[in-house]
């Protein structure tokens, strides 16, 4: 599938009237912690009334499958252990590719881990004296200084250290926690060992799930720009953004050219709802009532608003107009990298927006 340019296009129709089957990441996108993004459940419920298959695709891999389906059907979202895939059923599948049959693996992460390995035909070990071949290392909200010391110990003996992703941090309801990529470092600090890393951005994730799913024409749902999005860039499939996990808008203005979706929403809901065409003109975007231009300092831009100062116009849509124009205005200055934008606001409106968005009015990155 050849993508379209991020964000300009936008979606005449909800995405699930266009698209078969949406692949969704789970943290930050169907639930935050324990509890459900607000009206996330509703929204996945209609958007199967629409016709549209869900397909569950998570970088977490402290749970196993089944676990992962009871807690989508307990939230509202039903599901079946087939409809998930974990990064630790990748890790699993590229080990025992590396592996002979029966190999001592040391498991290091939550119950999901060791799940996968043996069901992988690998035998989990805990201890760096079991002389383990490789060591698999997956987020597990109990692991600590003794997990760490065994991976450690084992890979510094000659283990092949695979790690199931990098996520630097996962989303919480007390803001951004420590991921497994946090944990994956301590080890390669101490090490000097890069890991191999199975989970997305890896287009195999994706690819598994399109396959058990049948889709022809997918969507992945995400909240990383360096998972989710990159995964769908190299999977070839178009991608949405949500704002619900732990991707600001700051951080999307200046995303590099493969961390750039193709539709960006609030949360999962998207799936219901059009999305707006961001139209160039000239040097100037518009998208709804908001128009982005360049200013007269070099490489910086001006957005402003249609309508009166001190509230929302009344095509302002679901409030993130401005920042499409806004992204796609300096994506197109910037067409080979990322980069921080400096953006003018000229108005009230934008200047709020812009503080919402962590850029000050006065254009640098707060």
């Amino acid at each position: 599938m050849t993508r379209r340019e991020p964000l300009a296009a936008g979606s005449s129709a909800p995405p699930s009237e266009i698209y078969d089957v949406a692949l969704l990441d789970l943290d930050g996108v169907v639930y935050v912690g324990p509890d459900a993004v607000p009206g996330v459940p509703e929204a996945l419920a209609e958007a199967r009334t629409a016709g549209m298959r869900l397909g569950f695709v998570t970088n977490n891999a402290a749970r196993t499958p089944t676990d992962v389906a009871d807690h989508l059907t307990a939230l509202g979202v039903p599901a079946v252990s087939d409809d998930v895939i974990t990064s630790s059923q990748a890790a699993a599948t590229v080990v025992s590719g590396l592996l002979a049959p029966g190999a001592r693996v040391l498991s290091v992460g939550g119950p999901g881990v060791a799940a996968a390995l043996t069901a992988a035909g690998l035998v989990v070990v805990d201890r760096a004296e079991q002389e383990p071949a490789a060591v698999v290392q997956g987020y597990g909200p109990e692991v600590g200084w003794v997990q760490l010391a065994e991976a450690i110990v084992a890979v510094r003996n000659g283990a092949r250290h695979v790690a199931t992703n990098l996520d630097a941090t996962i989303p919480s309801p007390r803001g951004p926690l420590p991921g497994n990529g946090a944990m994956v470092g301590v080890v390669t600090a101490i090490t000097g060992e890069e890991p191999l890393v199975t989970g997305k951005p890896d287009p195999a994730m994706h690819a598994e799930c399109v396959r058990r799913t049948g889709a022809r024409r997918p969507l992945v749902v995400g909240d990383r720009l360096d998972t989710d999005i990159e995964g769908a860039s190299r999977a070839g499939a178009a991608s949405l953004l949500v704002l619900s996990g732990v991707t600001e808008p700051r951080t999307l203005v200046a995303a590099r050219p493969d961390h750039r979706p193709d539709l960006l929403s609030a949360d999962a809901a998207g799936l219901l709802t059009a999305h707006p065409a961001v139209v160039a003109d000239g040097q100037r975007h518009r998208c709804g009532r908001w128009t982005v231009g360049p200013a007269e300092a070099e490489d910086a831009l001006i957005l402003e608003a249609e309508g009166p100062d001190g509230g929302e116009g009344p095509d302002d849509g679901d409030g993130l107009d401005g920042l499409r124009a806004l992204c796609v205005a300096h994506w197109a200055r910037h067409p080979a990298d990322g980069a921080p934008a400096r953006v003018i606001a000229r108005g009230e409106r934008a200047a709020a927006a812009l503080d919402g968005w962590g850029l000050v009015p006065d254009g640098t990155a707060a």
